[in-house]
C-alpha cells in the first residue's frame, strides 16, 4: 500500500511539472512583432548604408549595423500607389489593378491586414494612406501620428498614438509607418547642412545650380526621415518591444527627379531594404538575393506562420533572413503606364542580379511627365529644363536630355559594369542570345500577368477602371 501510494504521489508530481513547464514555453513561443517603416521617393543611394557620401544617416545605418542589408530590391513600378499595392497584396499593378498611379485596386482582392489578421496579429498603418481604400481590400487600424498626405507642407508627427498601440499586450501587431518623407514638395528639414557646390551628384544628372539646390532640399527630408527612424526605434528600445519584434526599413522608388521615378531605370526601380530580426538574424550582414515588392507580404505570412497564399506572384524570402538560402527569385519585373502622369509610354523590363532588358513600347512617341518637363513650369526652380538649357553646348547635357525623351524599342544594360545604365547594349553582338531569351521571358509574363502591353495605358473611367 505505501508503494502504491508513492507512485500516486510522483505521478501527480510529474503530471504537474509537465503543466507547469508548458506555461513558460508557450511565453517563449509568442509571435513576433513587426514594425515596418517605409520611405516616399527616396534615392535609396544617397543611404550612407548603401554607400551614400552626402548625408551620414545615422538611425537608417544602425539598423543596418543590427541586421541584414538587401542590394537587389526593386519596385515593379517606380510610383507610389503601385508600389504600396503590391506591397499589401502581394500581387503585380496589372493583376492588382493599380497599374497607373492613383487607379484604385480592384474591389475583391485580399491584402496583408486579411492574412495577418488570421494568424492572430493586429495590423495598424500610420502616415501616409495611399493604397488604404476601400476598406474591404486594406482593413488597417488606422493610427494617427504620421502625416497621411504626401505633398503636405509640413511633416509633423507625434508617438502617442503609436505607443498606445505597440504596447497593447493582447495581439502581436504588424505596423506600417508610413513616412512622406523626401516627397516632393521638399519644405521640410534644414538646408543649411548641406553646402550645394559640394554635393556629389549622380552620373546620370546633368551638374547646374539648380539641381544643386533643389538636391540641398531633398537631402534635408531625408534627414527629416532618418530622424523619425531614429525616433521610432527608441521607442520600441523605451517600451521593451525591441527585443521581440522585427523591424523593416523600406525605400519605396527612386526620387522625383529626372530618369528616377516614373522610369524603369535603376535609379527609379531599385530601392533598399534592412531587416532586423532579433535573436534570427546576424547583424551588419548584407545579400544580394533579387527581391521585389510583392514578395513582402508572402514573407510576412511565412514568418507569422501561416502557409503560402495561392495565388500570389509575390514569394516568401523567409529562407533568405533565416540564412538558409542565398536566392529569392531569379528574374525581378518592372512595368511602367504613364497616364496620368503624362502622354501613353508604356514600358516593361525585366532583371537578373547582373543584367537588364528594357521594352519600350511606343518608340516612336515621346516621353513626357507633367510634373518635371511642362513648359509652364520652366521659370520655377524645374530641375529638367536648367538641363535642357545645357544642352545645345554641353554633350553630356544632350545625351541625358535626349535619352530621356527619346527611346529605342530595346534597351539592354550591364548594371554590374554600367550601373547607371548609360551604355546601351541592345545592338551589341555578343549579348543577342541573352537579349532574345530575356525578352522571351519577358513576354510569359506579360501573358501570365493578362499584361496586353501598349494597349492598357489609357485614361480610364468608373466604366473601364
Amino acid at each position: 500500500m505505501e508503494n502504491w501510494k508513492k507512485c500516486i504521489v510522483a505521478l501527480l508530481l510529474l503530471t504537474l511539472s509537465s503543466a507547469m513547464n508548458v506555461v513558460p514555453q508557450q511565453s517563449q513561443e509568442r509571435k513576433p512583432n513587426i514594425l515596418i517603416i517605409m520611405a516616399d521617393d527616396l534615392d535609396s543611394q544617397q543611404l550612407s548604408c548603401y554607400g551614400g557620401k552626402n548625408i551620414q544617416t545615422t538611425h537608417i545605418d544602425a539598423l543596418a549595423k543590427e541586421g541584414l542589408k538587401f542590394n537587389q530590391i526593386y519596385a515593379s513600378e517606380a510610383m507610389c500607389v503601385p508600389t504600396r499595392a503590391s506591397l499589401f497584396t502581394g500581387l503585380y499593378p496589372v493583376r492588382h489593378g493599380s497599374f497607373q498611379n492613383h487607379k484604385p485596386v480592384y474591389d475583391n482582392l485580399k491584402s496583408v491586414g486579411h492574412y495577418l489578421a488570421a494568424q492572430g496579429y493586429r495590423v495598424g498603418l500610420t502616415g501616409k494612406d495611399h493604397s488604404t481604400k476601400p476598406k474591404t481590400v486594406f482593413p488597417f487600424d488606422i493610427i494617427k501620428g504620421f502625416e497621411p498626405n504626401c505633398v503636405a507642407a509640413t511633416d509633423d508627427y507625434e508617438l502617442n498614438d503609436v505607443r498606445e498601440y505597440i504596447t497593447r499586450t493582447d495581439q502581436p501587431y504588424c505596423l506600417f509607418v508610413m513616412s512622406i518623407n523626401p516627397h516632393m514638395p521638399w519644405t521640410v528639414g534644414d538646408t543649411t547642412e548641406f553646402n550645394a557646390d559640394k554635393l556629389i551628384l549622380p552620373k546620370n544628372w546633368v551638374d547646374t545650380k539648380v539641381t544643386r539646390q533643389q538636391f540641398v532640399k531633398y537631402l534635408a527630408e531625408v534627414r527629416r526621415l532618418d530622424n523619425q527612424v531614429g525616433d521610432i526605434t527608441r521607442l520600441l528600445k523605451e517600451t521593451s518591444q525591441d527585443k521581440n519584434t522585427i523591424v523593416m526599413f523600406l525605400g519605396e522608388q527612386g526620387a522625383q527627379f529626372p530618369g528616377a521615378k516614373w522610369n524603369l531605370w535603376d535609379a527609379g526601380q531599385k530601392s533598399s531594404m534592412l531587416v532586423k530580426w532579433p535573436g534570427t538574424i546576424k547583424g551588419g550582414t548584407e545579400t544580394d538575393a533579387l527581391v521585389q515588392y510583392e514578395d513582402i507580404t508572402p514573407t510576412l505570412v511565412d514568418l507569422a506562420g501561416g502557409s503560402p497564399v495561392a495565388g500570389l506572384d509575390g514569394k516568401s524570402f523567409l529562407p533568405v533572413l533565416e540564412r538558409k538560402s542565398k536566392t529569392a527569385r531569379q528574374y525581378a519585373y518592372g512595368i511602367h503606364n504613364n497616364i496620368p502622369e503624362g502622354r501613353p509610354y508604356p514600358i516593361r523590363s525585366i532583371r537578373d542580379t547582373r543584367y537588364k532588358l528594357i521594352l519600350n513600347l511606343t518608340p516612336d512617341q515621346t516621353y513626357y511627365n507633367r510634373f518635371m518637363m511642362n513648359p509652364a513650369q520652366k521659370d520655377r526652380q524645374s530641375v529638367w529644363f536648367s538641363w535642357v538649357d545645357q544642352a545645345s553646348s554641353n554633350p553630356k547635357a544632350k545625351q541625358i536630355t535626349e535619352r530621356a525623351e527619346k527611346r529605342p524599342a530595346i534597351e539592354f544594360y550591364d548594371t554590374q559594369a554600367d550601373p547607371w545604365e548609360l551604355t546601351n547594349l541592345a545592338t551589341t553582338p555578343a549579348h543577342q542570345d541573352r537579349i532574345s531569351q530575356y525578352k522571351q521571358k519577358l513576354e510569359q509574363w506579360m501573358k501570365q500577368q493578362g499584361d496586353a502591353g501598349a494597349a492598357i495605358d489609357i485614361v480610364y473611367d468608373k466604366k473601364n477602371k
